[in-house]
């Protein structure tokens, strides 16, 4: 039986991972203020080093201090010790390479794994490919986007019947009418 973790929903750029961005500056000491794409939003805390974006380069930075303030996470990067410097990274994106993501088990992904595979019908029909996925409460789904956009429930043995990363293909139990 497969399923998807929602461990980390980052998304996949190239060979790049985006574990989300720098949306403002907190207080004068250079502190940042970051968006998470990581389901819980203090994971991205966890994963270091941090490659940031900024005017087109990708910078290897290592975090000072970090931590949950309200609704955001705040972070001091090294080297940024006044909020003149931190209003220069606000907008860059923060990457992470694949394999600094902790390893899964046999049948488990993460959604960045899933994002950009074929999606065919267990009759051969093609959907399209995963565009995104979203998390409704009851089960994932995905959107799907080829002849026009469907939202597929990602329930395992019902509806997803199978995933092949290698193939990047997942095969569905679902009617090209639903």
């Amino acid at each position: 039986m497969t399923q998807v973790t929602k461990k980390e929903q980052i998304q996949k750029e190239s060979s790049w991972l985006k574990l989300g961005n720098i949306s403002g500056v907190f207080g004068v000491k250079g502190w940042l203020k970051v968006y998470a794409n990581t389901d819980k939003k203090e994971n991205i805390l966890s994963y270091q080093p941090w490659y940031i974006e900024r005017n087109k380069v990708r910078k290897q930075v290592k975090i000072k201090a970090g931590k949950p303030h309200g609704k955001t996470i705040i972070v001091q990067l090294e080297d940024v010790d006044d909020r003149n410097e931190a209003e220069l990274w606000v907008g860059s994106d923060i990457y992470i390479k694949p394999d600094q993501l902790p390893t899964l088990e046999k049948g488990e992904y993460y959604w960045s794994d899933l994002i950009g595979l074929k999606v065919v019908s267990t009759k051969g029909d093609d959907f399209g490919m995963i565009d995104h996925l979203l998390e409704t409460g009851a089960n994932d789904v995905i959107v799907v986007k080829g002849d026009k956009e469907r939202l597929i429930p990602y329930v395992t043995g019902q509806v997803v019947r199978s995933v092949d990363l290698e193939a990047q293909q997942m095969v569905v139990d679902w009617e090209l009418d639903f």
